[in-house]
């Protein structure tokens, strides 16, 4: 369903000058200014009707050029088309240049919330028409992702938290207090939708929210969630220069040539596989660099020959085929296609990573 606004969104729309609605409305002004200073045609908003995405279409409305609210009905619930649409009449209050509520099917794959966060990301791209989408995860989203991450004990990329942006996904409130925008919906006088889901005990993250945070808080004397706020933004930035130098090792490992005779070369039977249009890289290249660059050089490998789902435990065994030889055979990771796996494995002083035809 699509409903245009009557009024003309834009500067024109004015908001009383409380301290959330400020703070709010700066955080986006500086999200746009950031990272999409061209954005002349507007921006579309994710809006669920809850107060964090009902804050940032507010904002939105008056910092942007124009706004498109997108509503996802999950369908999961009675009565969920009545909560989208009145999610969708709230944003034209608000001077939303048009809002589309887009029924999505949730499958099971992965659980209810990954099935249903890989729904709503699926219908928010298609109906974005080249937009940026912006999103309302806040402050305390992102150290409950934080926490998360750190519970998978998989480095520093686990708890580095969600980016500002990661094309075409825009996270402006990222440092605002999720009090904040609730309090911004009380001073428009807006009544937000209150998500069964967000209140469900058995959603881990719901657990961490209500008790594993406020617990913390309390333990460590406050200030937690926006002190792991700061570590992701710090991890971030540092993971975004060791990612640099990791796509500079792996360009001269793909390039080393093998020395005969050298301490890498003759080890490893020839693999029979299918090729893949991965590149092959040099072991001695790969065992001679600092284990954070090599290991990091390994997952991107991986990843760029279509490798899914990798976990710690994959990379580590394929680490081991480069520091800890003993001739042990490949190591299966997650991709190929039906009837094939993946396999990297050590060749002739040369990391590889081919199809083989399942067994």
């Amino acid at each position: 369903m699509t409903r245009a606004a009557g009024g003309a969104p834009g500067s024109s729309r004015r908001l009383p000058e409380t301290g959330a609605v400020l703070e709010v409305r700066r955080a986006v002004r500086g999200w746009l200014a950031d990272y999409a200073p061209d954005a002349g045609q507007g921006v579309a908003v994710a809006l669920s009707g809850g107060a964090d995405s009902l804050a940032l279409t507010a904002a939105a409305v008056v910092e942007a050029a124009a706004v498109d609210a997108l509503v996802v009905d999950h369908q999961l619930q009675s009565g969920s088309d009545k909560v989208a649409a009145e999610a969708a009449a709230k944003a034209l209050s608000l001077g939303c240049r048009s809002a589309h509520v887009l029924p999505v099917e949730v499958g099971s794959a992965g659980g209810l919330e990954a099935a249903a966060r890989q729904a709503r990301y699926a219908a928010l791209d298609a109906a974005r028409g080249g937009l940026p989408v912006l999103l309302g995860h806040t402050l305390d989203d992102q150290a409950e992702t934080v926490l998360l991450g750190l519970a998978r004990g998989s480095g520093g990329r686990s708890i580095q938290g969600m980016a500002a942006f990661a094309e075409p996904w825009g996270r402006p409130l990222l440092g605002v207090r999720r009090a904040v925008t609730r309090q911004l919906c009380a001073d428009l006088g807006l009544t937000p939708h209150e998500d069964p889901h967000n209140s469900a005990p058995e959603f881990t993250r719901v657990r961490l929210r209500h008790e594993v945070l406020p617990l913390l808080e309390e333990v460590l004397g406050g200030g937690v969630a926006g002190a792991l706020a700061r570590t992701a933004e710090q991890l971030r930035d540092d993971g975004a220069v060791l990612d640099a130098l990791a796509d500079e090792l792996l360009h001269v490992a793909s390039a080393a040539p093998v020395r005969a005779g050298g301490p890498s070369g003759g080890d490893g039977p020839h693999n029979d596989g299918a090729d893949s249009d991965c590149p092959t890289l040099s072991i001695e290249t790969l065992a001679t660099a600092p284990a954070a660059l090599r290991r990091r050089a390994i997952r991107a490998w991986l990843r760029a020959g279509g490798a899914k789902a990798l976990t710690n435990k994959h990379l580590q065994a394929v680490d081991e085929l480069i520091t800890a030889w003993r001739g042990q055979g490949g190591v299966a990771v997650g991709g190929g296609a039906p009837g094939s796996r993946l396999v990297a494995a050590r060749e002739h002083g040369r990391l590889t990573l081919r199809l083989h035809g399942s067994r």
